[in-house]
Protein backbone atom coordinates (compact mmCIF):
# COMPACT_ATOMS: atom_id res chain seq x y z
CA UNK A 1 0.00 0.00 0.00
CA UNK A 2 1.32 3.46 -0.78
CA UNK A 3 1.18 6.37 1.05
CA UNK A 4 -2.27 8.00 -0.36
CA UNK A 5 -3.69 4.96 0.26
CA UNK A 6 -3.01 4.62 3.82
CA UNK A 7 -3.80 8.29 4.54
CA UNK A 8 -7.55 7.38 2.51
CA UNK A 9 -8.00 4.63 4.83
CA UNK A 10 -7.00 7.06 7.59
CA UNK A 11 -9.26 9.85 6.75
CA UNK A 12 -12.04 7.86 5.78
CA UNK A 13 -11.84 5.93 9.34
CA UNK A 14 -11.89 8.86 10.69
CA UNK A 15 -14.60 10.16 9.06
CA UNK A 16 -16.71 7.69 9.99
CA UNK A 17 -15.74 7.61 13.37
CA UNK A 18 -16.89 11.26 13.77
CA UNK A 19 -19.81 10.55 11.88
CA UNK A 20 -20.63 7.86 14.52
CA UNK A 21 -19.93 10.16 17.71
CA UNK A 22 -21.61 13.25 15.94
CA UNK A 23 -25.12 11.00 14.83
CA UNK A 24 -24.99 8.94 18.11
CA UNK A 25 -24.48 12.50 20.56
CA UNK A 26 -26.87 14.41 18.64
CA UNK A 27 -29.80 12.24 19.17
CA UNK A 28 -29.03 11.52 22.75
CA UNK A 29 -28.95 15.31 23.31
CA UNK A 30 -31.75 15.99 21.74
CA UNK A 31 -34.29 12.96 23.03
CA UNK A 32 -31.64 11.67 25.98
CA UNK A 33 -33.91 12.78 28.21
CA UNK A 34 -37.08 11.81 27.42
CA UNK A 35 -35.50 7.76 26.19
CA UNK A 36 -33.96 7.60 29.33
CA UNK A 37 -37.51 8.32 31.19
CA UNK A 38 -38.56 5.62 29.10
CA UNK A 39 -35.95 3.08 30.23
CA UNK A 40 -36.18 3.88 33.53
CA UNK A 41 -39.95 3.92 33.52
CA UNK A 42 -40.63 1.35 31.65
CA UNK A 43 -38.15 -1.77 32.85
CA UNK A 44 -40.71 -4.19 34.72
CA UNK A 45 -39.59 -7.12 33.48
CA UNK A 46 -36.49 -8.75 31.10
CA UNK A 47 -38.73 -8.84 28.04
CA UNK A 48 -39.50 -5.32 28.43
CA UNK A 49 -36.51 -3.96 29.52
CA UNK A 50 -34.90 -6.12 26.20
CA UNK A 51 -37.52 -4.65 24.05
CA UNK A 52 -36.68 -1.19 25.49
CA UNK A 53 -32.67 -2.21 25.14
CA UNK A 54 -33.18 -2.74 21.71
CA UNK A 55 -35.43 0.69 20.73
CA UNK A 56 -33.29 2.65 22.91
CA UNK A 57 -29.62 1.12 21.18
CA UNK A 58 -31.28 1.56 17.98
CA UNK A 59 -32.49 4.92 18.27
CA UNK A 60 -29.43 6.47 19.87
CA UNK A 61 -27.03 4.35 17.10
CA UNK A 62 -24.67 3.10 19.79
CA UNK A 63 -24.75 0.25 22.58
CA UNK A 64 -21.89 1.30 24.91
CA UNK A 65 -24.11 4.79 25.50
CA UNK A 66 -26.74 2.50 26.31
CA UNK A 67 -24.66 0.14 28.14
CA UNK A 68 -22.95 2.73 30.38
CA UNK A 69 -26.56 4.67 30.61
CA UNK A 70 -28.10 1.43 32.64
CA UNK A 71 -24.39 0.26 34.36
CA UNK A 72 -25.32 4.21 35.89
CA UNK A 73 -28.53 3.62 36.70
CA UNK A 74 -27.99 0.67 38.53
CA UNK A 75 -25.45 2.84 40.50
CA UNK A 76 -27.64 5.14 41.22
CA UNK A 77 -30.17 2.93 42.74
CA UNK A 78 -32.90 3.92 39.89
CA UNK A 79 -32.29 0.10 38.03
CA UNK A 80 -31.81 -3.69 39.59
CA UNK A 81 -29.73 -5.49 37.88
CA UNK A 82 -32.30 -8.21 36.74
CA UNK A 83 -34.25 -5.42 35.29
CA UNK A 84 -30.77 -3.85 34.24
CA UNK A 85 -29.48 -7.51 32.29
CA UNK A 86 -32.64 -7.48 30.20
CA UNK A 87 -31.66 -3.54 28.73
CA UNK A 88 -28.40 -5.09 28.21
CA UNK A 89 -29.21 -7.99 26.23
CA UNK A 90 -31.53 -5.71 24.08
CA UNK A 91 -28.76 -3.28 23.21
CA UNK A 92 -27.07 -6.35 21.74
CA UNK A 93 -29.70 -6.56 18.77
CA UNK A 94 -30.00 -2.94 18.91
CA UNK A 95 -26.14 -2.35 18.10
CA UNK A 96 -26.65 -4.28 14.26
CA UNK A 97 -29.03 -1.49 13.39
CA UNK A 98 -25.88 0.31 12.31
CA UNK A 99 -24.35 -2.44 10.10
CA UNK A 100 -27.59 -2.90 8.18
CA UNK A 101 -28.04 0.93 7.46
CA UNK A 102 -23.74 0.92 6.23
CA UNK A 103 -24.60 -2.14 3.73
CA UNK A 104 -27.08 -0.26 1.93
CA UNK A 105 -25.59 2.07 -0.33
CA UNK A 106 -25.77 5.25 0.41
CA UNK A 107 -22.49 6.95 0.20
CA UNK A 108 -23.54 9.19 -2.86
CA UNK A 109 -26.71 10.97 -0.88
CA UNK A 110 -24.07 11.86 2.05
CA UNK A 111 -22.95 15.30 -0.19
CA UNK A 112 -26.93 15.86 0.71
CA UNK A 113 -27.43 15.00 4.24
CA UNK A 114 -24.23 17.59 4.82
CA UNK A 115 -25.71 20.35 2.93
CA UNK A 116 -29.24 19.89 4.30
CA UNK A 117 -28.26 19.20 8.34
CA UNK A 118 -25.68 22.00 8.03
CA UNK A 119 -28.16 24.76 6.49
CA UNK A 120 -30.59 23.92 9.32
CA UNK A 121 -27.43 23.50 12.15
CA UNK A 122 -26.63 27.34 11.11
CA UNK A 123 -29.96 29.11 10.28
CA UNK A 124 -32.16 27.24 13.03
CA UNK A 125 -32.68 29.55 16.34
CA UNK A 126 -34.38 26.24 18.26
CA UNK A 127 -32.21 23.90 20.07
CA UNK A 128 -34.09 21.23 19.75
CA UNK A 129 -33.98 21.39 16.14
CA UNK A 130 -30.62 22.10 15.70
CA UNK A 131 -29.07 18.49 17.62
CA UNK A 132 -31.92 16.74 15.08
CA UNK A 133 -29.69 18.74 12.37
CA UNK A 134 -26.56 17.35 13.82
CA UNK A 135 -28.10 13.68 13.50
CA UNK A 136 -28.37 14.58 9.59
CA UNK A 137 -24.86 15.79 9.75
CA UNK A 138 -23.62 12.99 11.60
CA UNK A 139 -24.96 10.35 9.11
CA UNK A 140 -23.78 12.68 6.42
CA UNK A 141 -20.29 12.51 7.70
CA UNK A 142 -20.46 8.81 8.57
CA UNK A 143 -21.34 8.12 4.74
CA UNK A 144 -18.95 10.12 3.62
CA UNK A 145 -16.43 8.44 5.65
CA UNK A 146 -17.68 5.08 4.42
CA UNK A 147 -17.01 6.45 0.65
CA UNK A 148 -13.77 7.51 1.07
CA UNK A 149 -13.14 3.80 2.68
CA UNK A 150 -14.13 2.18 -0.09
CA UNK A 151 -11.79 3.60 -2.50
CA UNK A 152 -9.00 3.12 -0.41
CA UNK A 153 -9.73 -0.43 -0.20
CA UNK A 154 -9.89 -0.99 -3.99
CA UNK A 155 -6.45 -0.01 -3.72
CA UNK A 156 -5.18 -2.47 -1.40
CA UNK A 157 -7.03 -5.30 -3.26
CA UNK A 158 -4.55 -4.39 -5.82
CA UNK A 159 -1.58 -4.66 -3.43
CA UNK A 160 -0.49 -8.32 -2.95
CA UNK A 161 1.38 -7.52 0.54
CA UNK A 162 -1.97 -6.51 1.85
CA UNK A 163 -4.14 -9.14 0.47
CA UNK A 164 -0.95 -11.56 1.93
CA UNK A 165 -1.22 -10.22 5.41
CA UNK A 166 -5.06 -10.31 5.64
CA UNK A 167 -5.24 -13.54 3.62
CA UNK A 168 -3.10 -15.15 7.17
CA UNK A 169 -6.27 -14.47 8.89
CA UNK A 170 -7.33 -18.52 8.84
CA UNK A 171 -7.20 -19.38 12.09
CA UNK A 172 -10.67 -18.87 13.77
CA UNK A 173 -9.93 -18.28 16.81
CA UNK A 174 -7.10 -16.07 16.55
CA UNK A 175 -9.53 -14.08 14.05
CA UNK A 176 -12.02 -13.63 17.26
CA UNK A 177 -9.21 -12.32 20.01
CA UNK A 178 -8.33 -9.83 16.68
CA UNK A 179 -11.83 -8.55 16.10
CA UNK A 180 -11.87 -8.30 20.52
CA UNK A 181 -8.76 -6.21 20.47
CA UNK A 182 -9.85 -3.73 17.72
CA UNK A 183 -13.37 -3.32 18.95
CA UNK A 184 -11.92 -2.91 22.51
CA UNK A 185 -9.51 -0.12 21.02
CA UNK A 186 -12.09 1.46 18.97
CA UNK A 187 -14.61 0.93 21.76
CA UNK A 188 -17.46 0.34 19.27
CA UNK A 189 -18.85 -2.81 17.68
CA UNK A 190 -20.56 -0.83 15.43
CA UNK A 191 -17.80 0.94 13.75
CA UNK A 192 -15.72 -2.11 13.65
CA UNK A 193 -18.08 -4.58 12.46
CA UNK A 194 -19.21 -1.93 9.62
CA UNK A 195 -15.24 -1.82 8.86
CA UNK A 196 -15.39 -5.98 8.57
CA UNK A 197 -18.48 -5.37 5.87
CA UNK A 198 -16.54 -2.76 4.05
CA UNK A 199 -13.69 -4.95 3.60
CA UNK A 200 -16.02 -8.37 2.65
CA UNK A 201 -18.00 -6.35 0.21
CA UNK A 202 -14.39 -4.88 -1.11
CA UNK A 203 -13.13 -8.68 -1.35
CA UNK A 204 -10.53 -7.82 1.03
CA UNK A 205 -11.56 -10.80 3.49
CA UNK A 206 -13.14 -14.09 3.19
CA UNK A 207 -16.57 -13.63 4.52
CA UNK A 208 -15.49 -17.40 6.39
CA UNK A 209 -12.67 -15.00 8.53
CA UNK A 210 -15.68 -12.18 9.12
CA UNK A 211 -17.98 -13.62 10.63
CA UNK A 212 -15.28 -15.59 13.11
CA UNK A 213 -14.06 -11.51 13.46
CA UNK A 214 -17.72 -10.35 14.24
CA UNK A 215 -17.80 -13.02 17.21
CA UNK A 216 -14.64 -11.33 18.32
CA UNK A 217 -16.29 -7.59 18.26
CA UNK A 218 -18.99 -8.72 20.45
CA UNK A 219 -16.83 -9.56 23.48
CA UNK A 220 -14.81 -5.86 22.50
CA UNK A 221 -17.40 -4.09 22.66
CA UNK A 222 -17.91 -4.63 26.58
CA UNK A 223 -14.99 -2.31 27.10
CA UNK A 224 -16.79 0.39 27.60
CA UNK A 225 -19.22 -0.76 30.13
CA UNK A 226 -16.39 -2.16 31.96
CA UNK A 227 -14.27 0.78 32.18
CA UNK A 228 -17.65 2.98 33.56
CA UNK A 229 -18.33 0.08 36.33
CA UNK A 230 -14.85 0.29 36.93
CA UNK A 231 -14.91 2.97 39.61
CA UNK A 232 -18.21 2.43 40.69
CA UNK A 233 -20.45 0.63 43.38
CA UNK A 234 -20.45 -3.42 43.03
CA UNK A 235 -23.44 -3.46 41.53
CA UNK A 236 -22.47 -1.46 38.83
CA UNK A 237 -19.47 -3.56 38.68
CA UNK A 238 -22.34 -6.04 38.39
CA UNK A 239 -24.02 -4.60 35.45
CA UNK A 240 -20.77 -4.33 33.44
CA UNK A 241 -20.18 -8.15 33.70
CA UNK A 242 -23.79 -8.86 32.53
CA UNK A 243 -23.16 -7.43 29.49
CA UNK A 244 -19.36 -9.18 29.14
CA UNK A 245 -20.72 -12.80 30.27
CA UNK A 246 -23.18 -12.01 27.89
CA UNK A 247 -21.20 -11.74 24.96
CA UNK A 248 -18.19 -14.15 26.13
CA UNK A 249 -21.32 -16.87 26.53
CA UNK A 250 -23.10 -15.70 23.33
CA UNK A 251 -19.72 -16.09 21.42
CA UNK A 252 -19.02 -19.62 22.52
CA UNK A 253 -21.64 -20.72 21.37
CA UNK A 254 -21.71 -19.05 18.46
CA UNK A 255 -18.43 -20.34 17.98
CA UNK A 256 -19.12 -24.10 17.90
CA UNK A 257 -22.12 -23.47 15.72
CA UNK A 258 -19.52 -21.85 13.15
CA UNK A 259 -17.24 -24.65 13.42
CA UNK A 260 -19.82 -27.28 13.37
CA UNK A 261 -22.42 -26.05 10.66
CA UNK A 262 -20.06 -23.16 8.58
CA UNK A 263 -21.34 -23.77 5.20
CA UNK A 264 -24.71 -24.00 6.21
CA UNK A 265 -24.59 -20.69 8.57
CA UNK A 266 -23.00 -19.41 5.18
CA UNK A 267 -25.42 -20.90 2.68
CA UNK A 268 -28.59 -19.21 4.40
CA UNK A 269 -27.02 -15.93 4.78
CA UNK A 270 -25.91 -16.34 0.88
CA UNK A 271 -29.89 -16.96 0.23
CA UNK A 272 -31.70 -14.58 2.09
CA UNK A 273 -28.82 -11.17 1.43
CA UNK A 274 -29.47 -12.64 -2.16
CA UNK A 275 -25.31 -12.88 -2.61
CA UNK A 276 -24.52 -9.02 -1.44
CA UNK A 277 -21.54 -9.87 0.92
CA UNK A 278 -22.14 -6.82 2.71
CA UNK A 279 -25.51 -7.44 3.65
CA UNK A 280 -24.51 -11.02 4.58
CA UNK A 281 -22.59 -9.44 7.20
CA UNK A 282 -24.90 -7.32 8.95
CA UNK A 283 -27.22 -9.63 8.64
CA UNK A 284 -25.17 -11.88 10.14
CA UNK A 285 -24.18 -9.84 12.41
CA UNK A 286 -28.22 -9.33 13.26
CA UNK A 287 -29.05 -12.61 13.66
CA UNK A 288 -26.11 -13.76 15.83
CA UNK A 289 -27.04 -11.28 18.24
CA UNK A 290 -30.87 -12.35 17.76
CA UNK A 291 -29.63 -16.08 18.45
CA UNK A 292 -27.77 -15.13 21.18
CA UNK A 293 -30.24 -13.41 23.37
CA UNK A 294 -33.42 -15.54 22.30
CA UNK A 295 -30.78 -18.86 24.07
CA UNK A 296 -29.50 -16.59 26.61
CA UNK A 297 -32.63 -14.26 27.89
CA UNK A 298 -33.95 -17.39 29.75
CA UNK A 299 -31.02 -18.28 31.85
CA UNK A 300 -30.29 -14.21 32.51
CA UNK A 301 -31.15 -14.89 36.38
CA UNK A 302 -28.14 -17.04 36.49
CA UNK A 303 -25.97 -14.79 34.80
CA UNK A 304 -26.96 -12.46 37.23
CA UNK A 305 -25.93 -14.75 40.48
CA UNK A 306 -22.99 -15.33 38.23
CA UNK A 307 -21.98 -11.51 38.86
CA UNK A 308 -22.40 -12.36 42.41
CA UNK A 309 -20.11 -14.55 42.77
CA UNK A 310 -17.20 -12.90 40.86
CA UNK A 311 -18.24 -9.68 42.73
CA UNK A 312 -18.99 -10.71 46.42
CA UNK A 313 -20.19 -8.63 49.16
CA UNK A 314 -22.12 -5.80 49.64
CA UNK A 315 -21.10 -1.67 49.48
CA UNK A 316 -20.30 -0.12 52.83
CA UNK A 317 -23.97 1.20 53.52
CA UNK A 318 -24.05 5.12 53.04
CA UNK A 319 -27.42 6.50 54.26
CA UNK A 320 -28.83 9.13 54.01
CA UNK A 321 -27.58 10.54 57.38
CA UNK A 322 -24.20 9.71 56.54
CA UNK A 323 -22.29 12.89 57.83
CA UNK A 324 -20.14 14.72 54.99
CA UNK A 325 -20.47 11.79 52.18
CA UNK A 326 -21.84 12.19 48.90
CA UNK A 327 -23.88 8.78 48.04
CA UNK A 328 -25.04 9.61 44.47
CA UNK A 329 -22.47 12.39 42.89
CA UNK A 330 -18.86 11.19 44.73
CA UNK A 331 -16.27 9.41 44.34
CA UNK A 332 -17.87 5.66 43.89
CA UNK A 333 -19.73 6.67 41.29
CA UNK A 334 -20.34 6.19 37.71
CA UNK A 335 -20.14 9.47 35.79
CA UNK A 336 -23.01 9.78 32.65
CA UNK A 337 -24.08 12.91 31.37
CA UNK A 338 -26.85 11.22 30.12
CA UNK A 339 -27.69 10.91 33.98
CA UNK A 340 -25.83 13.63 35.56
CA UNK A 341 -29.11 15.33 36.05
CA UNK A 342 -30.92 12.07 37.52
CA UNK A 343 -27.59 11.71 39.86
CA UNK A 344 -27.93 15.25 41.21
CA UNK A 345 -31.78 15.10 41.77
CA UNK A 346 -31.06 11.75 43.83
CA UNK A 347 -28.68 13.63 45.46
CA UNK A 348 -31.27 16.99 46.53
CA UNK A 349 -33.80 14.54 47.51
CA UNK A 350 -31.34 12.96 50.43
CA UNK A 351 -30.15 16.95 51.22
CA UNK A 352 -34.07 17.54 51.68
CA UNK A 353 -34.66 14.18 53.81
CA UNK A 354 -31.90 15.93 55.80
CA UNK A 355 -33.27 19.23 55.99
CA UNK A 356 -37.07 17.61 56.45
CA UNK A 357 -36.20 15.09 59.52
CA UNK A 358 -33.38 18.26 61.19
CA UNK A 359 -36.76 20.56 61.48
CA UNK A 360 -38.68 17.98 63.05
CA UNK A 361 -36.08 16.82 65.91
CA UNK A 362 -35.61 21.05 66.46
CA UNK A 363 -38.88 21.22 67.23
CA UNK A 364 -38.97 18.30 69.43
CA UNK A 365 -35.78 19.69 70.96
CA UNK A 366 -37.34 23.22 71.57
CA UNK A 367 -40.20 21.36 73.85
CA UNK A 368 -38.19 18.62 75.62
CA UNK A 369 -34.99 20.68 76.18
CA UNK A 370 -32.64 17.92 74.94
CA UNK A 371 -29.42 18.96 74.79
CA UNK A 372 -28.55 15.69 72.40
CA UNK A 373 -31.05 16.64 69.91
CA UNK A 374 -30.12 20.16 69.98
CA UNK A 375 -26.54 19.85 69.51
CA UNK A 376 -27.58 17.19 66.77
CA UNK A 377 -29.80 19.59 64.82
CA UNK A 378 -26.12 21.54 64.20
CA UNK A 379 -24.52 18.79 63.16
CA UNK A 380 -26.88 17.35 60.82
CA UNK A 381 -26.70 21.58 59.79
CA UNK A 382 -23.16 20.95 59.00
CA UNK A 383 -23.73 18.11 57.01
CA UNK A 384 -26.63 19.77 54.60
CA UNK A 385 -24.45 23.27 54.20
CA UNK A 386 -21.40 20.43 52.94
CA UNK A 387 -23.97 19.06 50.63
CA UNK A 388 -25.66 22.26 49.47
CA UNK A 389 -21.60 23.02 48.71
CA UNK A 390 -20.44 19.88 46.83
CA UNK A 391 -23.78 19.72 44.82
CA UNK A 392 -23.39 23.50 43.79
CA UNK A 393 -20.23 22.70 42.43
CA UNK A 394 -21.01 19.46 41.04
CA UNK A 395 -24.05 20.86 38.90
CA UNK A 396 -21.21 24.06 38.17
CA UNK A 397 -19.54 21.57 36.54
CA UNK A 398 -22.02 19.44 35.00
CA UNK A 399 -23.60 22.41 33.29
CA UNK A 400 -20.53 23.25 31.16
CA UNK A 401 -20.62 19.62 29.54
CA UNK A 402 -22.68 18.40 27.08
CA UNK A 403 -25.98 17.17 27.99
CA UNK A 404 -29.17 16.34 26.59
CA UNK A 405 -31.70 19.86 25.85
CA UNK A 406 -34.27 18.88 28.15
CA UNK A 407 -31.43 17.97 31.39
CA UNK A 408 -29.43 21.22 31.08
CA UNK A 409 -32.32 23.08 31.58
CA UNK A 410 -33.04 21.76 34.77
CA UNK A 411 -29.68 22.85 35.32
CA UNK A 412 -30.70 26.42 36.89
CA UNK A 413 -34.31 25.09 38.66
CA UNK A 414 -31.73 22.55 40.91
CA UNK A 415 -29.90 25.47 41.74
CA UNK A 416 -32.90 27.06 43.26
CA UNK A 417 -33.92 23.68 44.96
CA UNK A 418 -30.43 23.14 46.37
CA UNK A 419 -30.77 26.91 47.86
CA UNK A 420 -34.34 26.43 49.16
CA UNK A 421 -33.22 23.03 51.07
CA UNK A 422 -30.37 25.17 52.42
CA UNK A 423 -32.61 27.48 53.57
CA UNK A 424 -34.98 24.89 55.24
CA UNK A 425 -32.29 23.45 57.28
CA UNK A 426 -31.41 26.96 58.32
CA UNK A 427 -34.80 27.02 60.17
CA UNK A 428 -33.68 24.08 61.53
CA UNK A 429 -30.60 25.65 63.34
CA UNK A 430 -32.79 28.75 64.40
CA UNK A 431 -35.33 26.78 65.91
CA UNK A 432 -31.90 24.96 67.53
CA UNK A 433 -30.99 28.27 68.68
CA UNK A 434 -34.37 29.00 70.08
CA UNK A 435 -34.51 25.87 72.26
CA UNK A 436 -30.89 27.01 73.72
CA UNK A 437 -32.35 30.31 74.68
CA UNK A 438 -35.51 29.07 76.17
CA UNK A 439 -33.36 26.43 78.21
CA UNK A 440 -31.54 29.53 79.57
CA UNK A 441 -33.47 31.80 80.09
CA UNK A 442 -36.29 29.57 81.73
CA UNK A 443 -39.17 30.25 79.20
CA UNK A 444 -42.34 27.89 79.34
CA UNK A 445 -44.65 27.77 76.22
CA UNK A 446 -48.25 27.33 77.27
CA UNK A 447 -50.13 23.85 76.81
CA UNK A 448 -52.08 25.54 73.72
CA UNK A 449 -49.19 26.88 72.14
CA UNK A 450 -47.31 23.73 72.27
CA UNK A 451 -50.28 22.47 70.42
CA UNK A 452 -50.64 25.06 67.98
CA UNK A 453 -46.94 24.69 66.73
CA UNK A 454 -47.49 20.81 66.65
CA UNK A 455 -50.60 21.07 64.10
CA UNK A 456 -48.52 23.95 62.02
CA UNK A 457 -45.74 21.58 62.02
CA UNK A 458 -47.72 18.71 60.58
CA UNK A 459 -49.03 20.32 57.67
CA UNK A 460 -45.55 21.80 57.25
CA UNK A 461 -44.10 17.94 57.08
CA UNK A 462 -47.11 16.97 54.58
CA UNK A 463 -45.84 19.89 52.19
CA UNK A 464 -42.30 19.30 52.06
CA UNK A 465 -43.03 15.32 51.60
CA UNK A 466 -45.04 16.24 49.01
CA UNK A 467 -42.88 18.58 47.26
CA UNK A 468 -40.00 16.46 47.22
CA UNK A 469 -42.18 14.04 45.78
CA UNK A 470 -43.01 16.70 42.62
CA UNK A 471 -39.40 17.51 42.81
CA UNK A 472 -37.98 14.10 42.27
CA UNK A 473 -41.15 13.02 39.69
CA UNK A 474 -42.38 10.41 42.33
CA UNK A 475 -46.27 8.82 42.22
CA UNK A 476 -49.04 11.58 40.34
CA UNK A 477 -46.72 14.82 40.34
CA UNK A 478 -50.22 16.66 39.30
CA UNK A 479 -52.15 15.43 42.39
CA UNK A 480 -49.44 16.56 44.57
CA UNK A 481 -48.64 19.60 43.41
CA UNK A 482 -52.72 20.92 43.76
CA UNK A 483 -52.56 19.44 47.31
CA UNK A 484 -48.58 21.58 48.16
CA UNK A 485 -51.22 24.57 46.41
CA UNK A 486 -53.47 23.72 48.76
CA UNK A 487 -51.31 23.44 51.63
CA UNK A 488 -49.64 26.84 51.05
CA UNK A 489 -52.92 28.74 51.43
CA UNK A 490 -53.81 26.68 54.64
CA UNK A 491 -50.51 27.03 56.23
CA UNK A 492 -50.78 31.08 55.39
CA UNK A 493 -54.11 31.40 56.86
CA UNK A 494 -52.86 28.99 59.82
CA UNK A 495 -49.66 31.11 60.59
CA UNK A 496 -51.95 34.32 60.51
CA UNK A 497 -54.68 32.34 63.01
CA UNK A 498 -51.99 31.28 65.72
CA UNK A 499 -50.15 34.51 65.53
CA UNK A 500 -53.70 36.46 66.69
CA UNK A 501 -53.78 33.84 69.15
CA UNK A 502 -50.78 34.87 70.62
CA UNK A 503 -51.51 38.33 70.79
CA UNK A 504 -55.01 37.33 72.72
CA UNK A 505 -52.95 35.17 75.39
CA UNK A 506 -50.63 38.09 75.49
CA UNK A 507 -53.50 40.52 75.85
CA UNK A 508 -54.66 38.26 78.47
CA UNK A 509 -51.38 38.00 80.57
CA UNK A 510 -51.45 34.06 79.82
CA UNK A 511 -48.33 33.84 78.06
CA UNK A 512 -44.60 36.07 78.97
CA UNK A 513 -43.62 38.31 76.08
CA UNK A 514 -40.39 36.15 76.37
CA UNK A 515 -42.51 32.92 75.66
CA UNK A 516 -44.37 34.87 72.42
CA UNK A 517 -41.52 36.18 71.05
CA UNK A 518 -40.17 32.72 70.54
CA UNK A 519 -43.49 31.30 69.59
CA UNK A 520 -43.95 34.17 66.56
CA UNK A 521 -40.46 33.21 65.61
CA UNK A 522 -40.89 29.88 65.32
CA UNK A 523 -44.19 29.76 63.65
CA UNK A 524 -43.34 32.45 60.94
CA UNK A 525 -40.30 30.34 60.85
CA UNK A 526 -42.60 27.41 60.02
CA UNK A 527 -44.51 29.50 57.70
CA UNK A 528 -41.57 30.26 55.64
CA UNK A 529 -40.24 26.85 55.82
CA UNK A 530 -44.01 25.93 53.58
CA UNK A 531 -42.71 28.74 51.24
CA UNK A 532 -39.69 27.28 50.62
CA UNK A 533 -40.94 23.74 50.15
CA UNK A 534 -43.92 25.39 47.10
CA UNK A 535 -40.65 26.68 45.52
CA UNK A 536 -39.55 23.00 45.49
CA UNK A 537 -42.64 21.79 44.01
CA UNK A 538 -42.85 23.94 41.68
CA UNK A 539 -38.79 24.44 40.64
CA UNK A 540 -39.00 21.79 37.20
CA UNK A 541 -42.24 22.87 36.26
CA UNK A 542 -41.82 26.46 36.14
CA UNK A 543 -38.53 25.53 34.14
CA UNK A 544 -40.62 23.58 31.57
CA UNK A 545 -43.24 26.35 31.63
CA UNK A 546 -40.20 28.99 30.83
CA UNK A 547 -39.44 26.64 27.77
CA UNK A 548 -42.81 26.07 26.65
CA UNK A 549 -42.90 29.71 26.50
CA UNK A 550 -39.27 30.04 24.63
CA UNK A 551 -40.82 28.10 21.77
CA UNK A 552 -44.37 29.95 21.90
CA UNK A 553 -42.29 33.17 21.50
CA UNK A 554 -39.69 31.59 18.49
CA UNK A 555 -43.31 30.24 17.08
CA UNK A 556 -44.75 34.13 16.96
CA UNK A 557 -41.36 35.00 15.69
Amino acid sequence: MNVTTILQLMGGLGLFLYGMKVMSDSIENAAGAKLRGILERLTTNRFMGMLLGIFFTAAIQSSSACTVMVVSFVNSGLMTLYQAAGVIFGANIGTTVTSQLVSFNLSEYAPVFLLAGALVVMFSKNDRVRKWAGVVVGFGILFLGISGMSGAMESVQSDPRAMEVLGSLNNPLLTVVVGALITGIIQSSSVTVSIILLMCKGGLMDIHICLFMILGCNIGACVPALLTGINGKKDAKRAALIHLYFNIIGTIIMFVILMLMEDQVIGILEAISHGDPGREIANAHTIFKIFQVGILLPFSTPIVKLTYLTVPGKDKDVGYRSQFTLQYIGEKVVFSPATAVVDAIRELERMGSLASENINRSMNALITLDEEDIEEVYQVEKNINFLNHAIVNYLVKVGQMNLPVDDRRQIGALFHVANDIERIGDHAENVADAARSRAKRGIDFSKDAQSEMGELLGMVNDIVRYAMDCFAGNGNVDEKIALVEELEEKIDLKERELQDRHIERLARNECSPEAGMLFSDIVSGLERVGDHATNIAFAIRESEQEDMNVKQAAVRV
